[in-house]
Order: structure tokens, then sequence, then C-alpha cells
């Protein structure tokens, strides 16, 4: 097997090896999640971050607010942002991240809050987040 090294490469078109399957390269660069996080707020004194792409920090605000601070900044504040949680320490009750909107959404970061019942706020132990752009 050969190594190509170059310091760009343009191409309108990805493939397979096989040639079978392939997409616009388009395709990858604006469906490629552009920062992601899967963290814990509720263990312990502190936010655990487990994995991450291009999340450079986060920031413990509050019993279940956090600021996640990106690597590399987006172009602007009109990213789309997806999460989900895990198991909460409340029982039964409905949860979500979501933005906080009471603070301020940036190119470079962005604040959330983790819920249950659509309005109590609390820490939870299983956080993902995903930004899209």
């Amino acid at each position: 097997m050969s190594t190509l090294k170059t310091g760009k490469v343009k191409t309108t078109t990805i493939a397979d090896e096989l040639d079978t399957e392939s997409t616009a390269v388009t395709n990858v660069i604006n469906g490629s999640a552009k920062a992601w996080v899967n963290y814990d707020q509720y263990t312990g004194a502190t936010i655990t971050i487990r994995a991450s792409f291009n999340v450079s920090s986060m920031v413990d605000v509050a019993a279940g607010k956090a600021t996640i601070n990106f690597s590399t900044p987006f172009e602007d504040a009109n990213y789309c942002c997806a999460s989900m949680t895990g198991h909460a320490s409340v029982d039964g009750a409905a949860r979500m991240l979501e933005y906080d909107q009471d603070d301020s959404k940036t190119a470079s970061a962005i604040n959330v809050r983790t819920v249950y019942d659509w309005f109590n706020i609390y820490d939870c132990a299983e956080v993902y987040f995903l930004a899209f752009r």
C-alpha cells in the first residue's frame, strides 16, 4: 500500500475502493458534526468529558447548566444542535438537554441545561450534544 502526503486535495466526489458507492464532497463537509461531546455533570463535583470532538472545554455554570466551548468556532451562531440525555437522578421524568435561551449562543460557545418535566433543571450523568453547520 502506498501513502500519499499532500497539503490539500481538491475533488468533487468521494468513492469507496470498489467505486460502488460515492457521494459529493459537500455532503461529507456539510453533513458531518462539526462538534460533539459526551459528558457527565451528575457524578462528582465537576463536569467530566468522556469523549469529544472540537470541544476545547466545558464550564459547570450551576446545577444542570453548562457552557460548551468550541476549539474551532463556527462561522456564526446559526448552527444546528441535537442532543440526548440518559438516565437521570429523577426516575420517571422526561429528560432533555436544551439551549439555555437566558444566555447568549455564539460562534465559539453555547450554554445548555438539562431539565426534567420540561422545566426543572438538574445535573445529569449521561449527556450527548452535537452541533452541525
